[in-house]
């Protein structure tokens, strides 16, 4: 782009009322009447209007002032220069990691155990979500910087480039954050799991847990209201040194950008404390400072002794750009080595260590379900418990460990009752245990009724404890059964002369016959024998 001059007098033509500018004759009286101004850049312009006044590009005007053929000077003409070469780079390395993010989001935010209160499956996946909106915002900022070279006078395209880029600061910040709150949340989980008692959620510990997020995103968004929510308009002022000097420099490296920067580095401070915290709470604890600051980076994941890094060089030349306008994206002809080395790359390199971090690491839960079986394994052995494999288990039936059920069902077939005792019956009519007839033999004689009496008079005695246990085991007893018959009995047989009861005669047999003619025993359960 060439310098802006405003020349005072046009180019002379035919006559007084006639300039002649690129090959091209216009009326003067009209440029004149419009307040149309021709400048050494090749363009007309009323302020309100501007026109490319060079070939190929020459409009030609009418006597009512309208121009045909008109080109606007905010076209992309120029060719690409090295700014919007490396940004189309960019453009394709953040479009790529998107499908990149979605694997590892889907690897990772997938559930394997039921959900838990106290660690929600949103908190895994958040540093993915904010993945995918850095990179959204990088395509958008990296595509609107080739028309920063293309632009014949700067205009929107300057300023969507910065826009989304001072977008991707606060979000890359977001993506360190919730990386380092999610690793701090996993540490817990891993804690709790064998033991959900081992850390109590209201102690000190905990509260701090609440506030840090708080803290971290009031930084955050204070970043973003101080340089998002703001007039733009003098940024595209740059079309001579002049102006650049006068408008676009004070705009850029004003106080909220400043102020904007400091925000930035204080939620980076945030993040560090929070990685502090969660060592100290989580991680064995070492004495000494110096032995604290080498358990600090040994406990540290490497992961983020390259994020935490990166994020603070990110936040250092954003801080650089707010005092010295010459290394800032939002001047047109910028140093591109500060521009893309030190505000592009290391969100690049975030997203690289990201998306290989989600490639090598298992999903959490996977993770915890393995711990489980090692522990399982280990209390096995401390136990003597050897688990068969299991192919065991289908080749030997009988031998199988037995669950709850599988103990009841057994009781029960050796008891008797349902499909076990059926089971045992067909068992006992394969193997010829066949149950004898009860019907009587015709051949057999008669028994004797006296010796059937007696016999069973010597095996149930008549007196009182036996009648009230022939009581008890009876259903429905009989009228006249139980301790008022046999109480009757007794004092109305005849006694000895010691006043004891004679078992001989009459009261033998009525014993008897009370014994034999009572109805048969009813086992309702196993209590009852």
């Amino acid at each position: 782009m060439g310098l802006v001059n405003i020349r005072e007098v046009f180019p002379l033509g035919d006559n007084s009322s006639d300039t002649l500018i690129a090959g091209v004759h216009f009326n003067l009286t009209t440029l004149k009447h419009w307040n149309f101004t021709y400048y050494s850049n090749g363009t007309f312009s009323n302020g309100s209007y501007c026109f490319l006044a060079f070939e190929p590009y020459t409009p030609h005007l009418l006597q009512n002032g309208t121009f045909l053929n008109e080109t606007s000077c905010y076209s992309p003409i120029n060719p690409m220069h090295t700014r919007s070469k490396i940004g189309l780079f960019f453009a394709c390395f953040f479009g790529l990691s998107i499908m990149f993010t979605f694997i590892n989001l889907r690897k990772h935010g997938r559930l394997f155990l039921p959900r838990e209160k106290r660690f929600h499956a949103i908190g895994r996946r958040w540093q993915w979500y904010w993945m995918l909106v850095v990179a959204a915002f990088g395509i958008i900022s990296a595509i609107s910087g080739v028309d920063v070279d293309r632009y014949y006078l700067p205009e929107l395209p300057i300023v969507l480039n910065n826009f989304f880029w001072f977008l991707m600061l606060s979000t890359t910040m977001c993506i360190v954050w919730e990386s380092v709150r999610h690793w701090g949340s996993w540490q817990e989980r891993q804690l709790v799991d064998p033991d959900p008692f081992s850390l109590r959620q209201d102690d000190r510990r905990s509260k701090v847990e609440f506030w840090i997020p708080l803290v971290f995103y009031f930084f955050a968004w204070m970043n973003f209201f101080m340089v998002i929510p703001r007039p733009w308009g003098a940024i595209e002022l740059q079309r001579d040194p002049e102006q650049t000097k006068q408008h676009a420099e004070p705009a850029a490296t004003d106080l909220r950008f400043k102020v904007a920067a400091f925000f930035l580095f204080g939620s980076w401070l945030t993040t560090v404390f929070s990685l502090w915290h969660s060592i100290k709470h989580y991680k064995a604890r070492n004495r000494g400072i110096f032995n604290r600051a080498f358990g600090l980076i040994k406990y540290m994941p490497p992961r983020f002794l390259l994020t935490m890094p990166l994020a603070l060089v990110m936040i250092g030349y954003e801080a650089a750009c707010a005092f010295e306008f010459s290394i800032s994206p939002l001047k047109i002809d910028t140093n591109l080595g500060f521009m893309y080395g030190l505000g592009w790359g290391p969100i690049a390199m975030i997203i690289v260590v990201q998306e290989t971090y989600g490639y090598i690491a298992p999903n959490d839960d996977r993770e915890l379900i393995r711990q489980r079986r090692v522990r399982g394994a280990e209390i096995d052995q401390e136990m003597g418990i050897t688990k068969k494999p299991h192919w065991w288990s289908r080749l030997n039936v009988d031998n199988r460990p037995m669950n709850v059920q599988d103990s009841i069902a057994r009781n029960v077939s050796e008891i008797g009752g349902g499909r076990a005792t059926t089971r045992n019956l067909e068992r006992s009519i394969e193997m010829g245990n066949m149950p004898a007839s009860k019907g009587r033999d015709s051949n057999k004689p008669a028994p004797d009724i006296t010796s059937l009496r007696a016999a069973a008079n010597l095996l149930f005695p008549a007196h009182t404890g036996m009648e009230e246990t022939q009581e008890r085991f009876t259903d429905h007893p009989e009228p006249g059964r139980g301790r008022t018959a046999a109480n009757t009995s007794t004092r109305a047989g005849p006694t000895t002369g010691n006043g004891v009861n004679d078992r001989s005669g009459s009261n033998d047999s009525a014993a008897s016959g009370l014994t034999l003619g009572a109805r048969p025993q009813q086992i309702r359960s196993m209590l009852d024998v």
